[in-house]
């Protein structure tokens, strides 16, 4: 089963920063979608420097290697190598880095490297509005929007 989509096909959505999990770089990430349904991430620069692949990856796969792991294990990165096989050991991490950001997971408070899952329905809600608009920060790389938004507000 294939998780990577080749570009062309992708419309992006939302070009976003966010620390990495180490907190010692930054990361820029974009969120696209295909045919208005498959929503996709994927990181495009870090400003420390390790190294990342820039392929999309699916929410879909993404959520599915989620839902593999044994009910009462924690998400880690580790969970996410699959989709990335053969591709650069730091990104599972800064994709779950981007994940966070959007409030799509937060850190358990008994070990913050440990993630639990949260519900999609406010990321979910923006990435539909966000498909409402005829806007491509594609077309302009210099439109960026940064996201603030906090797990509380999930």
């Amino acid at each position: 089963m294939k998780h990577v989509t080749a570009e062309p096909d992708i419309r992006i959505l939302k070009v976003a920063t966010c620390p990495s999990l180490s907190g010692k770089s930054t990361l820029t990430y974009q969120i696209g979608c295909i045919a208005e349904s498959d929503i996709q991430f994927r990181i495009v620069a870090n400003t420390g420097g390790g190294f990342f692949s820039k392929e999309w990856i699916a929410l879909n796969a993404t959520l599915d290697a989620f839902n593999k792991r044994q009910a009462d294990k924690p998400i880690v990165s580790l969970l996410l190598y699959p989709l990335f096989q053969g591709k650069s050991l730091n990104t599972p991490a800064f994709l779950l880095a981007a994940l966070k950001q959007e409030g799509l997971v937060i850190p358990l408070d008994e070990n913050p490297k440990h993630y639990t899952q949260l519900p999609s329905d406010a990321f979910m809600a923006e990435v539909e509005k966000l498909m409402q608009t005829a806007i491509d920060p594609k077309a302009d790389g210099s439109k960026k929007t940064t996201s603030k938004k906090s797990a509380s507000k999930s």
